[in-house]
Order: structure tokens, then C-alpha cells, then sequence
């Protein structure tokens, strides 16, 4: 019998099915990526998009078409990785804009939904190239289009985008030159083509459990020379306030580098931009509202890496420049992504000596420093710094990484040192921190009875709870911290904080806290599972 209407309980099974397919094919969409980069990675960026689209209606049982739309277009968004991310965000929330109000549609008006959603996705993008997922979702609403003239089987319907778009995805080498040089159809193009069929497998009635990987494989690519200027920085992040203007911003950055996309509304915008001035991005954004889910990718090292190349940077001079201190090498590549030139190793049980510090000072290419300490035992030791130094240096007394970070979003690159010190100084308020660890000998602190081992919690340097887990810890020590100042959350995985576990504890936390932006990052330091920011 066929399906002549798409409730939003139907939307919701569908998308399942658009998530199993693409988790059964991410592998195959990543092998695709031309650009050797970190931002390559499409079939996860993709996948991980979806999933947060999924998430914010997995658990409804809603038959509003309109509500689980909605629901899902603004969980992509949140959750949108990389360009292709971005850009699926943008046709789901096309497609919320084609439902409009109605609790649910015919073939027409699924049909209807799919053309908004290319529409919108066109209109995010600065520079609209032909050969990418944005021409196959024009493809595939044509087609939808055309089938729901000739019938009211929404089956069809969705079979017609799905076909259109496997048809599409062949024909990109031949719009894209560099697809034809690398020998590879569009990766992002061909993700939304695997969406498309799993929303189609579903409608057909096929269970998640018997989704099989096909056997067979599109080709891998060829390496693609690097341009002159490198490929820059992948710099990606949500600002998060009220009253925001997407068109403002959008105007501000679109000079600052490519493959750009900035999409939202007044209170989250989502900005992804290659960019050779990561800092000057940054810090544009800062001015304008909160920053969250900041992730700073250097592609040319990206590049050289995947091609066996050891490549030292030209020395710089610069009016300014920035140490840190920080454990764990996620924590430094963070660091390093923020503008921070020289990374000192060391933190609790591994404090840096005095020459460390100095050290790296005298390192870096300026004559005016500043000094991030970013704990509290290491402060004292970086104020020696200053009067052993010979170049002019300030330190920002952060007691914690997260401190240090929320400095750093306060660093103005055009303002001198003192200016700069002071007004990074104050940002420190800005955050809490919650740090995650076990207890090396059974005392009693605080009114708690602790024995050698146990799981502590520590907000902002002071032992609060115990519990027994690193994550039940973190969400228990969250519970202290007044729920009107909780509007980001930035978990930082240690290097023992297990993949599963650390991706339960963000989506528990997601779900206690839903109208937070929560955001999971590896800082890889050591003997603390986890370390938290709130803001």
C-alpha cells in the first residue's frame, strides 16, 4: 500500500534510516576527500551533523511534521562540522522553512520541502560552485518535483531525489576540474546522496538491523598539489548572543578568506571559514557576541604530513606574542589553534622550572610577551619570568586551562601589551572551571571523607564531591554551578577518559542542560579524566 502523507513520526524514522546508511558508508565517503586536510574529512563531518540532528528528535513521539522539522534543523545546526556539515544544516533548515506550519504533507509538499532546502543551502554559501552537494540537492528536488506530478506515492517521490542524486554525484567530475584531475566523484555530494537512500530504505520498509554495506567502492583520489599561500586554517565556530545580524557578519568575513559560510538567526550563528588570519576571524567574532565550539585546524601542516614532508615555518617578527602553559597535546594543538606561539609543557605534578618558562620567552619572535600560567602552582613561577627576562613580559594569572582559553578569546591583536594584560585579566571571571581527578592519599577536606583513589571534583580549585566515576563527578559538580550562568559548556577529555565514555558524559550533559551549548573537545592531559569550562 503506498504512503500518500509524511507525519513527523514517518520524518523521524526516515532520518534513522538517513543516519544507519551514512554510518555504514562514512569510511567510503571519507576516502573521497581531494583536499588531503583536516577539514576533509566529509563523511564525518556529515555524519556527525546528522546525528545532531537526530538527536533532538529521537526520543520524540510527536506527529507534528512541523515540530520535529524544526527540532532537527536547529540540532544540525548546532551540531554542523566542517563545510559540508554546515552546508547539510542548511538544507534541513530549508526544509523546516518548506513545512512551514503544517503537521504533515503530501508528495508535493515533501517535494516543496526539498527545493527550499537546496535554495537555502545555496544562499548560506558566499561562492555557489557547480559540482558540489549543493547541485546534487538541486538535482534531487528537481526530480522529487517531477515525481510528485506524476504520483501521490511518496516512496516515489523520495526514490526520483534519491536516483537524481546517485546521477548527479557521477556527473560532478565533469563540472569540478579538480574532481576530473584527482579522478573522484564529490564526496559531500555523494553523502547526500547515501542520505537520501536511507531515508528511501526506510520508506520501503527495510529494517535498520539488515542495512549491509554495499561490496563495491568508487575510486580513491589522487594527490592535488597544495596552492602557493598553503591552504590556510580551517577555522570553525558557533557566536552565540542577542540580536545577532547573520548579514553583518557574513559581510564582515567574506573578505577574509574562502570556502566560507556563515548561517543562523539573531541568537547562534554558524561560521566555517578557510582563512589565512584565523586570529583576525576570532577575534572580529569575540567582539560580536559568546563563542562556542571553536575548533582551529592548520591544513598546510595537515598536507604536508599526509605527504611525508617535514616543513619548518619561516621565523616572524611580530609586535606581540604569547605564551602558554598547558598539559596534554590536545590542550597545545587548542592553544596553538587560538594564536598562542610557543606552548610550554607541564601542570599539576609537573610543574614547569623557571627556565622553562623563560625559555620559551626568550623563544618567540617579539619583544613584548605575554604569559599564560594557566595554574595556580605554576603563577608564582612565571612572575620570576618577568624580571629574568630581558623582553617586556605581563602575565594573565589563569589558574586553569579554561581560564587561559577565555583569555584568549579576550586577546585583541591591534591593542599593545598593557592593554591587552589588563583586558584578558578580567575574562578570567568569565569562566568556571570544573576539574575531574582521584585522590592520591585518604584525607578529609571540604567535609569530605576521602579514601586513596576515590574520584574528586574540584570547582574552581576546590574539592566539592566525590562519586564513583569521572563522569558521574562531572555531572554531579555541574549541579553546583548556578543554572543562570551555565549557557556553554566545553568538556575536555584527559587521556584516560575512554571515546564512549566521554561521548555519554556530553550527550547526558546535552540533555540536563538543553538550552546550553555543549561541547566536547581532547585536551589528552594527563591524571585528569576530564577538565570543564562553563561559561
Amino acid at each position: 500500500m503506498p504512503i500518500t502523507e509524511c507525519d513527523g513520526r514517518l520524518f523521524r524514522e526516515a532520518l534513522l534510516g538517513s543516519l544507519t546508511w551514512l554510518t555504514l558508508n562514512r569510511d567510503e565517503v571519507d576516502a573521497l576527500n581531494v583536499f588531503p586536510v583536516p577539514d576533509g574529512d566529509t563523511g564525518t563531518n556529515m555524519l556527525l551533523t546528522l546525528q545532531s540532528a537526530v538527536e533532538d528528535i529521537r526520543e520524540l513521539d510527536d506527529p507534528d511534521l512541523a515540530a520535529m522539522a524544526k527540532r532537527a534543523a536547529h540540532g544540525a545546526l548546532m551540531g554542523a562540522r566542517g563545510n559540508s556539515g554546515v552546508i547539510l544544516s542548511q538544507i534541513f533548515r530549508g526544509f523546516c522553512v518548506g513545512i512551514g506550519s503544517q503537521s504533515a504533507v503530501d508528495g508535493r509538499g515533501l517535494a516543496q520541502a526539498f527545493g527550499h532546502g537546496a535554495e537555502v543551502a545555496y544562499r548560506a554559501v558566499m561562492k555557489p560552485t557547480e559540482g558540489t552537494m549543493l547541485t546534487v540537492a538541486r538535482e534531487a528536488a528537481k526530480a522529487a518535483q517531477a515525481a510528485a506530478g506524476r504520483t501521490g506515492d511518496l516512496t516515489e517521490v523520495v526514490r526520483a531525489a534519491a536516483e537524481a542524486a546517485g546521477a548527479a554525484v557521477e556527473r560532478t567530475p565533469e563540472q569540478l576540474p579538480i574532481l576530473k584531475q584527482a579522478g573522484v566523484i564529490d564526496a559531500g555530494g555523494f553523502g547526500l546522496q547515501l542520505i537520501l537512500e536511507g531515508f528511501l530504505k526506510r520508506l520501503q520498509g527495510e529494517r535498520l538491523e539488515t542495512f549491509q554495506r554495499p561490496s563495491t567502492q568508487h575510486a580513491r583520489p589522487k594527490l592535488v598539489e597544495a596552492p602557493t599561500a598553503g591552504w590556510g586554517y580551517c577555522t570553525e565556530f558557533i557566536i552565540n548572543g542577542d540580536g545577532l545580524s547573520v548579514d553583518d557578519v557574513r559581510s564582515e568575513l567574506q573578505g577574509h578568506g574562502e570556502s566560507a559560510l556563515v548561517v543562523g538567526d539573531d541568537s547562534a550563528i554558524k561560521v566555517h571559514i578557510h582563512t589565512h588570519e584565523p586570529a583576525t576571524v576570532i577575534g572580529y567574532a569575540s567582539s560580536v557576541g559568546t563563542l562556542s565550539r571553536l575548533k582551529v585546524d592548520d591544513m598546510s601542516s595537515q598536507h604536508h604530513r599526509l605527504q611525508g614532508e617535514n616543513i619548518r615555518r619561516p621565523a616572524s617578527t611580530k609586535h606581540l606574542a604569547l605564551v602558554a602553559v598547558a598539559s596534554g597535546d590536545g590542550f597545545r594543538r587548542i592553544l596553538e589553534s587560538l594564536g598562542v606561539d610557543s606552548v610550554v609543557g607541564g601542570g599539576q605534578t609537573m610543574n614547569p622550572s623557571t627556565q622553562d618558562i623563560l625559555a620559551a620567552v626568550e623563544s618567540v619572535p617579539a619583544n613584548d610577551v605575554l604569559l599564560l600560567p594557566n595554574n595556580g602552582n605554576v603563577i608564582m613561577t612565571a612572575q620570576q619570568v618577568v624580571e629574568l627576562s630581558h623582553k617586556r613580559v605581563r602575565v594573565v594569572p589563569s589558574r586553569s586551562l579554561p581560564q587561559g582559553i577565555a583569555a584568549l578569546f579576550a586577546f585583541d591583536f591591534s591593542a599593545d601589551l598593557e592593554a591587552n594584560a589588563n583586558t584578558m585579566s578580567h575574562a578570567l571571571n568569565q569562566v568556571q572551571t570544573i576539574e575531574v581527578t582521584r585522590a592520591v592519599r585518604a584525607s578529609e577536606v571540604n567535609g569530605l571523607k576521602l579514601a586513596e583513589n576515590d574520584v574528586i571534583g574540584l570547582l574552581n580549585d576546590r574539592i566539592v564531591d566525590k562519586g564513583d566515576s569521572p563522569e558521574s563527578v562531572v555531572r554531579s559538580v555541574l549541579k553546583r554551578v548556578d543554572p543562570k550562568k551555565v549557557g556553554t559548556i566545553t568538556i575536555y577529555a584527559g587521556a584516560e577518559a575512554r571515546e564512549a565514555d566521554r561521548e555519554s558524559l556530553c550527550t547526558a550533559v546535552a540533555r540536563e542542560y538543553p538550552t546550553a551549548s555543549v561541547e566536547l573537545q581532547v585536551g589528552e592531559q594527563a591524571l585528569y579524566p576530564y577538565v570543564v569550562a562553563v561559561e
